[in-house]
């Protein structure tokens, strides 16, 4: 089994990835494989066209189409994100937008997180914007012993937020505990269930 984490931030090295790193980490500790994929470059936005319904790809050819390719390999999705005035990254939500449109088939019941980090405040509104993908989705949402968050202006302050570090070992060793029930679940005979016919009601008529 494998989990695919998304750094959303502009910093390759920054500080969301070096949380993701430690969840990562958690995550190859607890026997399954992990990768994280850059993904801070995606900058531009969905442009409602229409083109990934119809080819499951994105008419504007960066990372999201990068990442959709790598999904059918991974088991679980985690995306990290800086807080930028109180929401997630313009990074964050162009990639996020744009890889559901796309790819949302791909992701149906796949667990999914969302990993924050900030140097004061901002966290819980990013972290409620970015869940709210997952449960629109199908998504199982993995959590940990606090929201998932971290604090720090540098990568070393990152990792001197002890509290902040055990919330990223938790949120790996999660997601691999739910990988596991999941799979245990399929061997048992237990299937995602059916989906319905989608029902979209206007409000204005």
């Amino acid at each position: 089994m494998k989990v695919l984490l998304i750094n959303a931030s502009p910093h390759k090295n920054g500080c969301t990835y070096t949380a993701l790193s430690v969840v990562a980490e958690a995550v190859k500790e607890s026997g399954a494989d992990a990768e994280i994929f850059q993904a801070g470059g995606a900058t531009k936005g969905c442009l409602g066209c229409g083109f990934c319904a119809r080819t499951g790809r994105c008419v504007t050819d960066d990372c999201v189409n990068e990442a959709i390719a790598m999904l059918d390999g991974a088991d679980a999705l985690i995306i990290g994100s800086p807080v930028h005035y109180a929401a997630a990254s313009g990074a964050a939500t162009s990639f996020m937008d744009r890889l559901f449109y796309a790819a949302g088939g791909k992701l149906r019941f796949k667990p999914g997180a969302a990993v924050v980090s900030a140097r004061r405040a901002g966290t819980t509104a990013a972290l409620d914007q970015l869940n709210k993908y997952f449960t629109i989705n199908n998504m199982p949402i993995v959590s940990s012993g606090y929201w998932n968050m971290v604090h720090g202006n540098t990568p070393d302050e990152v990792m001197r937020d002890e509290e902040g570090l055990q919330i990223m070992r938790t949120l790996g060793r999660n997601t691999v505990w739910l990988l596991r029930c999941i799979e245990a679940g399929r061997a048992a005979g237990i299937d995602a269930p059916a989906p319905e016919e989608k029902i979209r009601t206007n409000f204005i008529r």
